[in-house]
């Protein structure tokens, strides 16, 4: 197999081989398996190949796929099918949570789409579900869009003016599917032990819900020393990715380990079909940041949350 060894699991190839009626053709893909009897290819369409090592007459690694420009649009609902609140509601296709108060984007208005009425009253109606819920009105408003606008001409400001705009970043899995520094263990269901890493004490009353709402979601650990140092979430929507929740123990930082969870959960992702994921940083949050680009990601858009309620 020459060009390739193991080192490539995870990386973007192409491969030569002969099929059976003798004929030659070529797979492209990321190399999922590899060892000295075959190796397997997984196509941009999640098709595995395997190829016997006897049938290859040459074989090398080439570059990533370029990133492709992101629909905004559908990346911003699929934000929110990711990460499902406890509580939702519709006004049109607006989508409005509640979840015990528990982080911004389980406890907002996601204006994705038509309110199918004015946008004065749409908003009236989305005040009115967080009141009953004695949560703050709050809309997870992307910037620059059309919505920004008429919420600021609303009356609508900035709830955090504080922090920093919120990343939404993306890129292909053939960027950050590639083989783990450290065993990455994968489960469908989180244990006491991720929620221990993943929390700083006790975790709030909502989070399990939250986290575990996802129809097709999966949990990153690396153990070390006997105890859980990283974790992190994952959850399919369509060919996205999700990644979430990514937490290492401050004693183990700068190890590589929350990369490490990240292609974890890129591997899970890629055999469910998965070629795409997303993630969010807040852009104070340098050092994420920084891992992140230098992973391949690039930003698609930003967001900032809107409240009628001017922080005091």
């Amino acid at each position: 197999m020459s060009g390739l060894s193991a080192r490539d699991i995870g990386h973007r190839v192409v491969v030569r081989h002969r099929l059976p009626g003798g004929q030659l053709t070529d797979v492209l893909g990321v190399l999922q398996a590899y060892d000295a009897g075959s190796l397997v290819v997984r196509h941009s369409d999640s098709t595995l190949h395997q190829i016997h090592s006897g049938a290859v007459s040459a074989a090398k690694r080439i570059p990533p796929m370029p990133l492709r420009p992101v629909d905004v649009q559908q990346l911003f609902l699929t934000t929110a099918l990711g990460r499902p609140a406890v509580e939702t509601s519709y006004v049109g296709q607006w989508l409005l949570r509640a979840s015990e108060g528990w982080t911004g984007r389980a406890n907002s208005l996601l204006p994705a789409g038509d309110p199918e009425m004015p946008v004065s009253e749409a908003l009236k109606r989305a005040e009115a579900f967080y009141t009953e819920r004695g949560l703050p009105p709050l809309a997870l408003v992307r910037l620059e869009s059309p919505e920004a606008a008429e919420f600021g001409q609303l009356g609508w400001v900035d709830a955090r003016p504080q922090q920093g705009d919120v990343l939404v970043l993306h890129t292909t899995l053939d960027l950050v599917n590639a083989a783990p520094g450290y065993k990455v263990t994968v489960s469908d269901k989180p244990d006491a032990a991720w929620y221990e890493a993943a929390f700083e004490g006790t975790p709030p009353a909502a989070a399990p819900a939250v986290m575990e709402g996802a129809p097709k979601a999966a949990f990153a650990s690396v153990e070390l020393d006997g105890k859980v140092v990283a974790v992190g979430r994952g959850a399919m929507t369509g060919h996205w990715l999700g990644v979430d929740a990514v937490r290492v123990d401050p004693a183990y930082r700068r190890r590589g380990l929350g990369t490490a969870v990240l292609q974890g959960l890129a591997r899970w992702s890629g055999q469910l079909g998965g070629r795409r994921s997303y993630l969010e940083v807040v852009e104070d949050n340098v050092p994420a940041l920084t891992t992140y680009t230098s992973l391949g990601y690039a930003v698609a858009y930003r967001y900032r949350y809107l409240t009628n309620q001017p922080p005091s």
